[in-house]
């Protein structure tokens, strides 16, 4: 039997266990009584160990409210949303409101100063970032001019260097993307991760003249002539089959 499953047989379950003031220890207490108190209730408890009787108050946590600030994308607003006072936020964390998921990216406590992590009532306010939706911004350039735009994505969506992507019913490959930490050229990034995508046009096809029968009807297949929906069968060379006209004749036996 390994050490890990004799402390497990050694391990005793406390009933009602909670924090002794005469013994100055968490032991296990009899329920004398039970008390309903608003929301909460008081519990009149008897220590196992010492047989001292105290009373155990548990209250539900008080709600305060909170000033969000919520940014989607260029909008922002600000709400105020009602939570435990001893609930705790930590950068980073997500939590759905109007049907959105958001993530909290700055808390600020007392004196305006930033903190990664607070309880609630130490909280001033919190700002968060929509996650489920993602602005992405693009650049896009076609020969010598650049422009630039944005598209909403899904929160996670990934994005390649080097492949294609479609964007207002035309074409482009994506050059690079920006992380904020540098340019990748090769790499998958998510969406939630992207500062900037560099869009190119692809390099159009050079336009090809078939010179034989045999190219046409190939470049027709590949669809290097484009669609041809009632494609003209070219002619084929027939080959004429040329007899010398010195042929030796073959000799007939002589009887």
């Amino acid at each position: 039997m390994s050490d890990e499953q004799n402390e497990a047989d050694d391990e005793e379950i406390l009933e009602n266990a909670t924090f002794c003031e005469a013994c100055n220890e968490v032991y296990g207490h009899q329920l004398l009584r039970e008390k309903p108190v608003g929301e909460g209730r008081d519990l009149l408890l008897k220590c196992d160990e010492c047989g001292s009787i105290s009373t155990l108050e548990i209250r539900p946590p008080k709600l305060i409210r909170i000033p969000f600030i919520l940014t989607d994308g260029p909008n922002s607003q600000k709400i105020t949303i009602d939570v435990d006072e001893d609930e705790e936020f930590i950068l980073g964390d997500v939590f759905e409101e109007d049907e959105k998921l958001w993530t909290i990216n700055q808390i600020l406590v007392s004196g305006e100063r930033k903190a990664k992590r607070s309880i609630a009532d130490q909280v001033v306010r919190i700002s968060a970032l929509r996650t489920d939706m993602v602005r992405v911004k693009m650049t896009l350039t076609r020969g010598e001019q650049s422009d630039s735009e944005s598209i909403l994505v899904e929160y996670g969506k990934t994005f390649t260097a080097g492949h294609l992507m479609d964007h207002r019913g035309e074409t482009w490959r994506i050059r690079a993307i920006h992380t904020g930490e540098g340019r990748t050229m090769r790499g998958t990034v998510e969406s939630q991760n992207i500062k900037r995508i560099y869009l190119h046009e692809p390099p159009q096809p050079e336009h090809f003249e078939p010179k034989t029968p045999r190219e046409r009807r190939q470049a027709w297949k590949e669809g290097r002539l484009g669609f041809n929906p009632n494609p003209e069968v070219p002619k084929e060379i027939t080959k004429k089959r040329v007899t010398p006209s010195n042929k030796r004749k073959k000799k007939r036996p002589r009887n």
